[in-house]
């Protein structure tokens, strides 16, 4: 990619963490091999802008093949959201999108950011504009079994409710979309179950040590507005959460839970439960080797409000 791949907001966390990085894994086109390991896929994940300009991100199925690379630098995926998913109205001709794909069977991740520059019935093509790889750490390995679709409609609520935060309680990963300087992004963060403190309506999510690029917590910095998506991988629920964001770059709250570099809080302000949206069940969890040498939050800490 020519010229200065991180925008003013992930310069700035890359300098209040103390970190830098040249961005040289990032491009404007995806190598062949993130063509082809897209191609593997039975699902994706995405991040859009809905009709108020929020974050909102969400999860997208098919069978193994559902979305391919014409070029190096366009996906066509055979996949739209469900008419239930909030996050239906974030897909639109030249909206900007953010894709993760993710396998959780190899550790393996890719990110794809761009620009959705066709819609139809069937799917949708996107318009890569920046490319890169993530390493495999905190994501713990599940295999996946397809199950038939369900249709339900959306449970929608506001702030937490009791079924949401037990989920948030035991999860081991999350995904996180944010936006900045006209761009979406979506990305993965993984830990010991229970990694995610929950009183009342804030979540606490610890940062690990990572990429150094700061994509997330720079786009926090410009625009703190964040959605999250847990999934239950047991029952394919999806739970997905909007809200504002803080950082929390020192403090004595580092030292409630063992790796954390820094943290943030996730007030959630809304929030909707999809049970059995996802046409998948996956194995129980091999965690990581990072995320085991990662800490529990201490019990006050972690604590249910």
């Amino acid at each position: 990619m020519d010229g200065q791949p991180f925008h003013q907001g992930e310069l700035k966390a890359q300098a209040l963490a103390g970190q830098s990085s040249r961005g040289a894994g990032i491009r404007s086109f995806m190598p062949d091999q993130h063509r082809e390991f897209f191609a593997l896929l039975p699902y994706l994940f995405a991040a859009g802008l809905d009709t108020a300009g929020h974050p909102i991100a969400t999860v997208l199925t098919g069978e193994a093949g559902f979305v391919a690379s014409p070029s190096p630098t366009e996906l066509s995926i055979a996949a739209r959201p469900s008419p239930h998913d909030p996050a239906i109205t974030a897909f639109a001709a030249g909206a900007p999108i953010g894709l993760l794909g993710l396998d959780f069977r190899t550790r393996r991740r890719n990110r794809a950011n761009g620009t959705i520059s066709a819609l139809a019935d069937a799917g949708l093509t996107v318009e890569v504009s920046e490319s890169f790889g993530n390493c495999a750490k905190y994501i713990q390995s599940r295999e996946p079994a397809r199950v038939p679709a369900v249709t339900a409609p959306a449970e929608a609520f506001a702030g937490l409710d009791t079924e949401a935060r037990a989920l948030i309680l035991r999860s081991d990963t999350l995904f996180i979309a944010s936006a900045a300087a006209g761009g979406v992004d979506i990305s993965h963060r993984g830990g010991r179950p229970g990694f995610v403190a929950v009183a009342g309506d804030c979540l606490t999510v610890p940062d690990f040590a990572g990429n150094s690029y700061f994509n997330t917590l720079g786009n926090l910095l410009l625009e703190p507005a964040a959605s999250l998506l847990f999934i239950d991988f047991s029952s394919g629920d999806v739970l997905q959460l909007q809200g504002e964001t803080e950082i929390l770059w020192g403090g004595q709250e580092l030292a409630e839970i063992a790796g954390a570099q820094r943290l943030w809080h996730f007030r959630s302000q809304r929030g909707w439960r999809r049970r059995a949206a996802l046409p998948l069940r996956w194995s129980v969890a091999e965690p990581a080797p990072t995320t085991l040498a990662t800490g529990v939050w201490r019990p006050a800490a972690a604590a249910a409000g």
